[in-house]
């Protein structure tokens, strides 16, 4: 009777175990346990697009000319005719200043050139009254070459006297400063009752023709590799004048109204920087750059029929970029890209890796492995590339 009911308990047992089996396989799909569906990804397919990229290099700005006045002469500043930021016109009266000196050896120059005039009058007249005679044979013709001699020579005394006094002049006329070109007068570290000498290390002030300014900026040897085969021309110069016009965009990060051209190209490449420097030229009609200022000079580089993703498609792993692409199967796989230096925005600009046609998941990638199916939601293309410009 034992041995029966262990039997029959042990039928139980096995009869739950195949109910219970028999249950699970019933799971439906999805379930608790079950394969569960793709997950959805936006998607975008890749089209040509047009853009400008834009190139901003670090510049400083010089006016055209910027000429340190220094004084020529000895002497205290007596007067000082302009302000500091005032502008000036070529010729317009700046400093004056007091050298007494200067016209004392005017006055003595004229002194000797008077007395001079009078040592040659008399010789003259030596000469006059001694060539008569000696015509008529009553005294030697060697006293006439002696006197001619003599009137020579006080020729050439009152002739030296004439240069000290020029000399003086112009020295004289070195107390009284002009401006040598149009511009804006810098700072003005001499005062009224300073004594200024032509051996002073810092100007009297510097005068800054600003009506253009340049802008000095540099490119590095990578740069400068690509702007040769980017730019169109067959020599430097002709690459210069294919080279678009150029921004200025100022400290504050506003741009300026007016734009410029790259005029100079620098033959050189500095061995301590490993650059070349360019100078490019913007109008300044109202003044509003100044030399010593610092601006972005901003390089357009039209890119036609590029292949451009917004920057979030991607991911980087080890200094390399990737993306995930949609088979037609809906599996995504990922693939590795290059990428130009420069972005467009919130664009890379993909230079291989990627062609026309081919769907990218748009975000979403942390979550994704390599080889996982997905349920695509296609984008439209304006949304992905709104921001493009």
């Amino acid at each position: 009777m034992k041995i029966q009911t262990l039997q029959y308990l042990a039928f139980l047992s096995l009869g739950t175990l195949l109910l219970t089996a028999c249950g699970g396989s019933q799971t439906p799909a999805g379930g608790p346990g079950g394969a569960q569906p793709p997950a959805s990804y936006p998607v975008f397919t890749i089209e040509a697009k047009d853009a400008t990229l834009n190139n901003d290099y670090p510049a400083t700005l010089q006016g055209e000319q910027n000429v340190e006045i220094h004084p020529k002469v000895d002497g205290f500043v007596e007067a000082i005719y302009v302000d500091e930021g005032s502008a000036v016109k070529k010729g317009q009266l700046l400093f004056k200043l007091n050298a007494p000196q200067y016209q004392q050896d005017v006055n003595n120059a004229l002194a000797t050139i008077n007395s001079a005039e009078a040592e040659v009058n008399s010789a003259q007249l030596q000469v006059n009254k001694t060539k008569p005679l000696v015509d008529k044979d009553i005294i030697s013709h060697y006293e006439l070459e002696t006197y001619q001699f003599a009137l020579n020579t006080k020729k050439a005394t009152l002739a030296q006297a004439r240069t000290s006094l020029a000399n003086a002049k112009t020295n004289l006329g070195y107390t009284t400063i002009t401006s040598p070109v149009n511009g804006v007068i810098g700072t003005l570290p001499y005062k009224v009752g300073s004594l200024v000498t032509s051996a002073t290390t810092n100007p009297l002030t510097t005068v800054s023709n600003i009506d253009k300014v340049y802008a000095y900026f540099s490119l590095n040897e990578k740069q400068l590799l690509e702007f040769s085969r980017t730019v169109q021309g067959n020599t430097l110069t002709e690459k210069i004048a294919n080279m678009p016009a150029v921004s200025l965009i100022l400290s504050d990060g506003s741009n300026y109204a007016m734009q410029g051209k790259v005029e100079t190209i620098g033959g050189l490449i500095d061995t301590q920087t490993g650059s070349a420097s360019f100078r490019a030229a913007f109008p300044n009609p109202t003044r509003l750059l100044r030399s010593g200022s610092s601006a972005n000079v901003r390089i357009p580089q039209a890119v036609k029929n590029g292949i451009f993703i917004p920057q979030r498609s991607a991911y980087e792993l080890q200094g390399k970029h990737f993306v995930y692409v949609v088979d037609q199967s809906n599996t995504v796989k990922s693939v590795e890209i290059q990428i130009m230096d420069l972005a467009a925005g919130q664009y890379y600009v993909v230079t291989s890796g990627l062609k026309t046609g081919d769907k990218v998941v748009y975000d979403g990638n942390s979550s994704l492995k390599d080889a996982a199916p997905i349920k695509p939601e296609v984008m439209a293309a304006d949304k992905v590339y709104q921001d493009l410009k």
